[in-house]
């Protein structure tokens, strides 16, 4: 992932910024609990396509 796209991406629903999981290839809002997919390279950055995290994931990110 680019570093500079990824600096410019927020959340579509929230505005937050995100944190990019290489390993998943998700990004993730910690205030909404959702991971966005990211395709080919390409952040998918609908709602309908995102996931909620579950709550052990979602303290895992304050870790």
């Amino acid at each position: 992932m680019d570093k500079k796209l990824l600096e410019i991406l927020a959340c579509p629903i929230c505005k937050s910024s995100l944190i990019y999981k290489a390993d998943e290839q998700e990004l993730i809002c910690r205030a909404d609990k959702l991971a966005f997919p990211v395709r080919d390279g390409i952040p998918v950055m609908l709602e309908d396509d995102a996931r909620e995290l579950s709550d052990e994931e979602a303290k895992a990110l304050y870790k």
